[in-house]
């Protein structure tokens, strides 16, 4: 019974021995993967010269444009460059809408006369009437509820509610003052408003005016809605405090619905080796708005995922699942390529095709700091089991929640995927996101390379590490 008991003790412990050396040979494995991967972006990366050609040669890429369809085929054209065994393009119904080239307006005073506001159309937003001038006099709130109370009949509404300073995700400060742009209009115009501006949804004051989309009530009658600076909310606020008399706003904007567009989500797909029925997606959205050149957002994203691409080609990197590009179009202002790529992903559950995992990058490409989760804890906890691996990466933030508007629609899948999004430092983005400013001379070549690099490591980690079913 002894010689039984210790050779049963010399069993356990030689499995526990194989296992452990099991583990520290994968550990190893996987930390030179990674290695092997910055060490090919940063010496070899085209992430920022794809950023160029997408910013300088194409332009701005707002759904239902011109623009936007030469992205698609530039997008297809590079994944099928870079080696992915198969490309397609996903048709996605989008909206058309053109900003115009008039968006003006100006306050007037009995103190200080008249003086010019820096505006431009939030997206989607109706024209004025016959492309013509509106004038009322101004009322400032900070919040929607604050119109069940006061007298806005025939008035411009400012709302003139600040990004929250005091939160230092300043993902979160922009989701606490979204609801002023995204429902002003309606909220505005049921109360009898003739016109809306928003103070832009950025921390920086300056004059450049924010665009982004708003969301009509279908009940309500839809006025004109404008982005109005930093600089000039803050002034007409203080304005309206101190004068005696009504400020006067006059505004005029000729932007126009243009209806509905055929276009798609571009679909590079390189076949697993052992287990090719679980896909793991990798993408960022290709549309932009149209007054920058979508460079952080998200031109950022989608060079991302090309690069991904190519960098494991380039180490000569065998997936054992089915590795998914995707540049998904109309994210800005609808959702409507992630929302079809979900239903897609939902018919390809009844064939046996299983989404493991998803991955979004669209938070810019300043210099990465790791990732965002929706997942259960068992995920979680996988991801975080990484961390060693890429602390020499500086890569140290494994939250959770907010993975990414793209993959969002993803959560109704059974069983539910991890998804991640990529977290870059994100103190500056909201300088430059949705404004003129977000320009290809705005993305730092290194910060974009690691943020490259570091979703080409996660794409190795995912395949290599997910449990099997």
């Amino acid at each position: 019974m002894m010689k039984l008991k210790m050779s049963l003790i010399a069993l356990g412990l030689s499995l526990l021995t194989s296992f452990v050396g099991a583990q520290t040979a994968d550990h190893r494995t996987d930390s030179s993967l990674v290695r092997n991967v910055f060490s090919e972006v940063l010496a070899h990366g085209e992430a920022h010269e794809n950023l160029r050609i997408l910013c300088k040669e194409i332009g701005h890429r707002l759904s239902g444009s011109p623009s936007a369809d030469r992205a698609i085929i530039w997008g297809q054209s590079v994944m099928d460059r870079y080696g992915v065994d198969t490309s397609y393009v996903m048709p996605v119904d989008v909206p058309a809408w053109t900003r115009g080239d008039i968006a003006e307006a100006t306050a007037t005073s009995h103190e200080e006369g008249t003086m010019p506001l820096h505006i431009t159309a939030l997206g989607g937003s109706v024209c004025t009437p016959q492309q013509s001038w509106i004038e009322g006099p101004l009322l400032v709130v900070r919040h929607l509820d604050a119109l069940d109370t006061l007298d806005a009949k025939n008035h411009i509404v400012l709302f003139n509610r600040p990004m929250d300073p005091l939160l230092i995700n300043t993902g979160a400060a922009y989701g606490g003052a979204y609801d002023q742009r995204g429902s002003g209009a309606s909220a505005a115009a049921k109360a009898g408003a003739i016109g809306v501006l928003v103070r832009s949804l950025t921390h920086a004051l300056d004059t450049l005016p924010h665009t982004g989309s708003l969301r009509y009530k279908e009940d309500v009658s839809r006025i004109p809605a404008a982005a109005i600076s930093t600089v000039d909310a803050s002034a007409l606020a203080l304005a309206s405090q101190s004068s005696k008399h009504p400020i006067q706003i006059r505004m005029r904007m000729n932007c126009r619905d243009l209806g509905i567009r055929e276009q798609g989500n571009v679909v590079g797909e390189w076949r697993g080796s052992e287990w090719p029925q679980e896909i793991i997606t990798l993408g960022g959205h290709l549309d932009s708005w149209d007054i920058g050149e979508g460079a952080h957002d998200d031109g950022s994203g989608v060079v991302h995922t090309l690069e991904a691409l190519r960098a494991l080609k380039s180490i000569n990197y065998k997936p054992q699942r089915t590795l998914r590009f995707v540049l998904f179009i109309n994210e800005e202002n609808g959702n409507r390529g992630g929302k079809m790529y979900a239903k897609v992903a939902s018919e390809e559950h009844l064939k046996g095709l299983r989404h493991v995992a998803a991955m979004e990058s669209d938070a810019g490409g300043f210099v990465p700091r790791g990732v965002r989760m929706d997942a259960p804890d068992s995920g979680v906890d996988l991801v975080r089991s990484w961390s060693e691996t890429l602390e020499p990466y500086n890569l140290h933030y494994f939250g959770r929640g907010g993975a990414g508007v793209d993959i969002g629609p993803l959560k109704k899948l059974e069983p539910r995927p991890l998804l991640m999004g990529l977290v870059p430092d994100g103190q500056r983005y909201f300088d430059l996101h949705h404004s003129s400013q977000d320009i290809w001379e705005n993305v730092h070549k290194r910060e974009l390379e690691l943020g490259a690099a570091t979703c080409a490591s996660m794409l190795v980690l995912l395949d290599r590490n997910l449990p099997t079913k």
